[in-house]
């Protein structure tokens, strides 16, 4: 029988999300009543600009005090969309001694502070959900910590900031140079005005710092990912990428290593076969490639971002929220009990694609030859063209570390032979 005293919402941050949010409750009240078992009440929305219109939300909910919202003590649960770590830490910690359970959006905050968060909850017996800080839609937080809870996750691969994709997307298949790119990006709304976050890797290494956490049991903060940027790539790049059968992603991966002793957490472009799955993912789409033991090779894929897909995975964390409130019970809280160290970029091994402005003469190819030799790099596909005294020479290793081609690359450029290293990439997904 369905439970007569509503269960009360609060939601902070009422943007393209939080409007989206406040628009599905309010339309979809009955669905979500008959799925919960409970009728589910807004019953108040903390924004900082109350006078702003918002079609659809009821004007009689709207307040500027968030903390006196999440302290009122009949909120069953707290849902915070409004970004940034203050004021979202505090009212987050603030709701849970409260008597409220949270939903959040809120990557960069779990990113840097998600420990902290899951223990607040677990000393106040309160969920923290987050299921839409990492992928919009898709469902990708709980498969990892419920769904594969008895399984091994050994990597995690893949594109979880749509901006980024939809501009190498269009740089891949128009030709179009970064900046002709990003223009197109912002003039459709899928890059910000200051697109820095996206464009510079902080976005994603947020999420794959929540990602390595869940998939590993093991505690990855913002800290601990390597982050690169994808401002430099060029139409070169890609004409590069194609004559080896490759596109350019910017990635977000979390490995387990070899060993099995270690983890990794990294944000980087990269070069991809086109037989890899995440090869075809276009325009501002998502999609994560998950590898493990028992599951072997999983795919999810869909809409990372907007307002309606982000909704639609608060919403998802709100009814199960709900339901666990309803039975007195709480879902899975933090996972860390491996304790893996999380190791430095350097101990990252993979292939790599160099490409060196170098003098048009004899000897040049052997002594870059003897460089890569020197430092343990082993070469598996060299490309020359020179013209004019110049050349380019593209230089293809097998698997080495990355202290390893860090030296190697320091080393030719101290070559009198070398004119510059005009482009190094890393070459994953085979």
């Amino acid at each position: 029988m369905m439970r007569t005293r509503p269960l009360k919402v609060a939601l902070l941050g009422c943007g393209v999300v939080g409007s989206e949010v406040a628009r599905i409750m309010t339309t979809h009240a009955d669905d979500l009543a008959a799925r919960i078992g409970a009728p589910v009440e807004l019953a108040g929305i903390a924004v900082r600009r109350p006078g702003k219109v918002r079609e659809g939300v009821p004007a009689e909910l709207v307040t500027t005090d968030a903390t006196a919202l999440v302290k009122r003590g009949d909120i069953d649960v707290v849902v915070e969309v409004i970004g940034g770590i203050e004021p979202a830490r505090t009212l987050i910690t603030t709701a849970f001694e409260h008597g409220a359970s949270v939903v959040s959006a809120n990557k960069a905050l779990l990113a840097q502070d998600g420990a902290a968060l899951h223990a607040a909850a677990e000393d106040h017996g309160k969920d923290l959900y987050y299921e839409a800080a990492v992928a919009g839609a898709i469902p990708l937080i709980r498969p990892l910590r419920e769904s594969l809870a008895g399984d091994k996750v050994n990597r995690v691969l893949g594109i979880v900031n749509g901006t980024t994709n939809f501009i190498l997307d269009k740089m891949d298949t128009t030709g179009a140079g970064y900046q002709e790119a990003l223009d197109e990006a912002t003039a459709l709304g899928y890059a910000e005005a200051d697109p820095t976050a996206d464009v510079e890797g902080f976005d994603a290494a947020a999420k794959a710092a929540i990602l390595a956490g869940i998939a590993f049991h093991t505690r990855v903060r913002l800290d601990d990912v390597h982050r690169e940027g994808m401002t430099e790539v060029t139409a070169a790049d890609f004409a590069s990428a194609k004559e080896m059968g490759c596109t350019i992603k910017l990635l977000a991966i979390c490995e387990r290593a070899e060993d099995g002793e270690s983890v990794t957490a990294r944000v980087h472009p990269a070069m991809i076969p086109l037989t890899h799955p995440l090869a075809s993912v276009r325009g501002a789409y998502n999609a994560v490639f998950v590898e493990s033991d028992a599951a072997g090779q999983l795919m999810f894929y869909g809409p990372g971002a907007g307002g309606s897909p982000t909704a639609s995975a608060v919403l998802g964390d709100l009814v199960a929220v709900c339901r666990n409130r309803l039975s007195g019970a709480t879902g899975p809280g933090e996972s860390a009990y491996a304790a893996l160290p999380v190791s430095p970029m350097g101990d990252v091994v993979t292939r790599y694609h160099i490409s060196l402005d170098v003098a048009d003469k004899p000897g040049v190819l052997a002594q870059v030859a003897t460089v890569f030799a020197e430092h343990g790099v082993s070469i598996d596909t060299v490309r020359q063209q020179g013209k004019d005294g110049e050349a380019s020479l593209v230089v293809v290793t097998h698997r080495a570390s990355d202290a390893a081609l860090g030296g190697t690359v320091e080393a030719l450029r101290k070559l009198d032979t070398v004119r510059g290293v005009a482009s190094i990439m890393r070459v994953e997904g085979e």
